[in-house]
């Protein structure tokens, strides 16, 4: 039998549960415990597919093309497994669960209530990872917090485990914050014993609470959160601000989380393998150099909207002992005071995106990258902005675009799939998940993945148009991946670049800290060579000044 780990969290939202939840998972896969992790979320969307980043933050995808929130992100990079649409679980899903089989007469004319028919569908999904990952231990947020209204099918549905699974198969960890009040110089926990009595009060007695602080917690605090919430004091465990999210599992590893859970869970006393995230940790904390990537979206003042990217590039740091400072350039504020933003960079990273909003900025960029010789990375929406680029001022189409922002396009080449067409339904209908891709040897992109046939996860609407594949080809972009059965462009570059890579697919969902994306290593590579020819420049320039 499976058994269960179930974070919720109290006071204020964004606290970290996921990352808690995400350093759990490693820890106990550490011990050598098969893990399988689980998000909850009590909004009414079906997905994340449709909701704005601004509300949302960025939509993750799964192998198997769900589009999922942001935590599995998180969970992925954590325990270093892919997740399905199993794995993210919504209030949407489980009210149109229910009302289709009221609709089919699944439940015999039964009154269709809460409870028992909303709740036992949430526990049926929460089951169905578990077998489907054949997981020793299921770690499963629940999202939002503890108070919210919409919460309280979930927080009901998990109380009910402890009897459906038995005690000795259940944990519940409260994740709280700890305010510190900078006039009276102290900590306070009044907050958490609130939040952990409104839990008590759904019927769920947490067995270990976590308490975000940014100050260490006494002895003397932990004991009285103790006392107050009913819980053991090793059980009180405390997350303190860290200079990197990769740091958090150590820090509970210090603090005894995972040997908790071991504890009560009955999974026995187990040794940490931990010798190689440990030595992750350490170049991060201890770089040999700093390279600065401008990221130019029009999400770049939220810090979630493109957390895959973020992680993506501090990977590939990382794999070259040095440190990311990522510059978040506003696409629309490059339409205005034009690309002097982008001075400085070694790299430029067009994100990817919808809409015509900050379109030209990002069509700027580009061309400041490719003149320039500035390493380019472009995904999705800014491998397709990068072909419009090359049509307009290279191949000489001066009136070409992506027929997503101009329909009416002379020269689309980006243009629509045909099942894309007439769409009446907008969520899930994209190309979404993992596809393959034949890479073109001799070619960077081959040089970097090492291999022909690779896959990698998608999420758009557009494709390039094979009509202008020709054109483009003689004046010099080459066409580097395919995916040959639908006879689709997947990758393009430039061979006279030093660095010049777009890519239809979205590599960062697969990058991990101690395995990043290939595309993402290498255009790391090249950002430090440019960097380092930068330094050599300037050397050279105060040399002849001095002498």
């Amino acid at each position: 039998m499976s058994k269960y780990i179930f974070f919720t969290g109290g006071v204020a939202s964004s606290l970290g549960k996921g990352i808690a939840a995400s350093s759990l998972g490693r820890l106990l896969k550490a011990r050598g415990v098969a893990v399988s992790s689980q998000k909850l979320d009590p909004y009414i969307n079906v997905d994340a597919g449709t909701m704005n980043p601004y509300q949302h933050g960025e939509v993750f995808v799964t192998e198997d093309g769900a589009e999922t929130d942001l935590d599995l992100g998180h969970y992925e990079r954590f325990i270093d497994e892919n997740l399905t649409r199993l794995h993210n679980v919504t209030t949407g899903q489980i009210y149109g669960a229910v009302i289709d089989k009221e609709r089919r007469g699944d439940y015999l004319g039964a009154t269709v209530q809460v409870i028992p028919h909303i709740t036992n569908e949430i526990k049926n999904r929460i089951k169905r990872v578990a077998v489907a990952s054949n997981a020793q231990v299921c770690v499963v947020e629940v999202g939002g917090t503890v108070g919210d209204i919409e919460s309280l099918p979930f927080l009901e549905a998990i109380r009910q485990f402890k009897q459906d699974v038995g005690d000795e198969n259940v944990m519940y960890i409260h994740l709280t914050l700890i305010p510190h009040l900078g006039a009276a110089d102290e900590l306070k926990t009044k907050p958490t014993q609130h939040s952990v009595r409104e839990l008590r009060g759904i019927g769920i007695s947490p067995d270990a609470i976590v308490c975000r602080t940014e100050y260490p917690l006494t002895p003397e605090i932990k004991q009285k959160i103790a006392l107050f919430c009913d819980v053991k004091p090793n059980a009180v465990v405390q997350s303190r601000d860290a200079q990197s999210i990769y740091q958090v599992p150590l820090n509970l590893e210090a603090e005894g989380l995972a040997e908790l859970a071991c504890a009560k869970l009955g999974l026995g006393e187990r040794q940490a393998d931990l010798d190689e995230w440990r030595a992750m940790v350490r170049r991060i904390q201890r770089p040999k150099e700093t390279v600065r990537v401008a990221l130019v979206g029009k999400y770049v003042e939220l810090k979630d909207a493109y957390i895959s990217i973020n992680e993506a590039l501090y990977h590939a740091g990382v794999a070259h002992n040095a440190a990311v400072e990522v510059m978040r350039v506003d696409s629309e504020a490059l339409e205005e005071r034009g690309v002097e933003a982008l001075q400085g960079a070694s790299g430029i990273l067009v994100a990817p995106g919808f809409g015509a909003r900050g379109i030209k900025g990002k069509l700027a960029a580009i061309r400041y990258a490719r003149e320039g010789g500035v390493p380019f990375l472009g995904i999705c929406y800014g491998m397709q902005l990068a072909c419009v680029e090359f049509a307009r001022n290279v191949c000489g189409l001066d009136e070409a675009h992506t027929r997503e922002v101009e329909p009416e396009t002379p020269h689309p080449v980006i243009d629509f799939m045909e099942n894309q067409r007439d769409l009446q339904t907008m969520g899930g209908t994209m190309r979404l998940g993992s596809y393959p891709c034949h890479v073109t040897p001799g070619t960077l992109a081959y040089r970097l993945y090492g291999q022909e046939e690779i896959t990698e996860r998608h999420r758009h609407r557009f494709e390039f148009n094979n009509q202008y594949r020709e054109l483009f080809e003689r004046h010099g972009m080459v066409i580097s991946g395919q995916y040959l059965a639908a006879n689709l462009v997947e990758m393009v570059e430039l061979p006279a670049h030093p660095f010049f890579l777009g890519t239809q697919a979205h590599p960062e969902y697969k990058s991990r800290p101690t395995r990043p994306a290939p595309l993402y290593a290498g255009f790391m590579q090249a950002c430090i060579e440019f960097a380092h020819r930068a330094e050599g420049k300037a050397e050279q320039a105060a040399e002849r000044i001095g002498a």
